[in-house]
């Protein structure tokens, strides 16, 4: 649609025009258009990206998704360029790579990032490359005795790197007799959500240290990714994107087909409302949630547009503290997502252990009976489609406003999709259904859908197994 809508299409006097690049004539393509190949990266494009319209072709693998980004003194630029471009041209043919210098970015800073689109053995091949020309560049001026290599990486992914108590990172150094620094959370804001890892070595053990820092960041890559694509096609609605769980240069999974309204993703019954949902975490961490100065938990709240208080404690030997979440239900997905991958950056589990929260929901007690449901078939049908563990505690009191706590524990997406069933039961016992919304009265009240569908029940591949 896009191409056929912006083909012919007039601007500034000139008509576009607008094709896919085949396969067989893109190198030759980008051979012939110089060092900028119409765009600001070097080397060639390739035909469609997998997964696109007319590709035919599956969604590319993981480690195509994550580039290898670099930060590299501002004075050798010029010469990975080299004269017309003739030298980055030179690296993405032999690496099979294409090399986005970002020249243009942080004008005067004394460092440049650069992005590195290969395979990983491209990118490796490639940051060889570029690191012995720097080398070979501060020989020749004198500007420097040695040039370190600066990997940048999404913060998500660097506490798996540093690993518990820091064990993998002195693993790599020791693998590769190099020192490896990274810098401080204190660096990081909501706008540049990347560390700098500093290897210093000689060129061969700095590239064999690039080589095990990007295996462990594309393991995380690809773990984040698999856990997500197990639960998040069952939440529809919601922007994954803009949770910033993953770097900005990497292709987040499409998403899912049949929501194409997209007018109303959190159901048909208006703007969504405000929620609140009682998160738990360990009391240890805390501090880290609040950061310095109260610094990290005033800009996740700016980040998510939610309300994020930490409760007083409940005993002065508590070991899990609360953290009231108040909002919409994307504020509450990027608030509750920032809160999982911060206590997994911080350590706070094992580098192969899930995050799994506890999470409480109010609501009114006379809402309890639906979300249980006859003989609690509702509940354990909830938790068969979410994989948390959900309860609805029979003997509780319902406090002064006439409400009970539904009980939500997994992990993260576990966690989310389980909220947004309940929640979707809870709209339904609020509103119940009109003439025109559907066939009739549901067969199965009790039952709960995908948000924003009429009430049907489960289907058949949702209902539990019966033996």
């Amino acid at each position: 649609i896009a191409i056929q809508k912006l083909n012919g299409y007039q601007f500034e006097n000139n008509a576009l025009r607008v094709s896919y690049i085949p396969d067989e004539n893109s190198e030759q393509e980008g051979s012939q258009r110089g060092p900028d190949n119409g765009r600001r990266g070097y080397g060639p494009r390739g035909g469609p990206r997998g997964g696109s319209p007319g590709s035919g072709m599956p969604p590319k693998p993981p480690h195509a998704d994550i580039p290898l980004r670099l930060l590299v003194p501002t004075q050798y630029v010029g010469a990975i360029i080299g004269k017309e471009g003739a030298t980055i041209r030179n690296i993405t043919k032999q690496t099979q790579s294409k090399i986005d210098v970002h020249r243009k970015e942080n004008a005067g800073a004394a460092e440049k990032p650069i992005s590195i689109h290969s395979t990983p053995e491209g990118c490796s091949s490639a940051c060889r490359m570029i690191l012995d020309i720097m080398q070979q560049e501060a020989k020749d001026t004198k500007t420097a005795d040695e040039v370190p290599l600066k990997i940048l990486a999404h913060n998500n992914f660097v506490g798996r790197l540093i690993g518990k108590e820091g064990r993998n990172l002195k693993k790599v150094e020791q693998d590769t007799d190099t020192k490896i620094t990274i810098s401080p959370l204190q660096d990081l804001t909501l706008y540049n959500p990347e560390r700098t890892i500093t290897v210093k070595g000689s060129l061969e053990a700095c590239s064999n240290a690039e080589v095990e820092v990007m295996k462990k960041v594309r393991e995380a890559y690809e773990n984040d990714i698999a856990a997500m694509n197990q639960q998040t096609h069952l939440i529809p609605g919601l922007n994954l994107g803009a949770l910033g769980l993953f770097p900005s240069s990497s292709n987040m999974p499409p998403p899912p087909p049949g929501n194409a309204s997209g007018s109303a993703p959190y159901g048909c019954f208006g703007a969504p409302e405000q929620e609140t949902v009682h998160v738990y975490i360990p009391a240890q961490a805390v501090g880290a949630i609040i950061g310095k100065k109260g610094q990290h938990i005033k800009q996740l709240s700016r980040f998510a547009g939610a309300s994020i208080k930490i409760a007083p404690a409940e005993a002065p030997d508590s070991k899990m503290r609360m953290v009231v979440v108040t909002g919409p239900p994307e504020a509450q997905f990027k608030a509750q997502g920032r809160i999982y991958g911060k206590l997994k950056e911080e350590n706070f589990f094992g580098p192969k252990e899930e995050v799994k929260l506890e999470t409480h929901i109010k609501m009114a007690a006379a809402a309890a009976g639906r979300v249980i449901g006859k003989g609690g078939k509702t509940v354990n049908e909830l938790q068969n489609l979410t994989a948390a563990e959900v309860v609805v505690p029979r003997e509780q009191t319902p406090d002064e406003n006439d409400q009970v706590i539904v009980k939500i524990n997994g992990h993260f997406y576990a966690s989310q999709l389980a909220q947004r069933k309940i929640r979707d039961i809870l709209t339904q016992v609020k509103q119940p259904q009109k003439g025109g919304m559907g066939s009739g009265p549901s067969p199965n009240p009790q039952g709960f859908t995908e948000m924003g569908s009429p009430t049907q029940g489960l289907t058949q591949d949702h209902q539990p197994r019966r033996k």
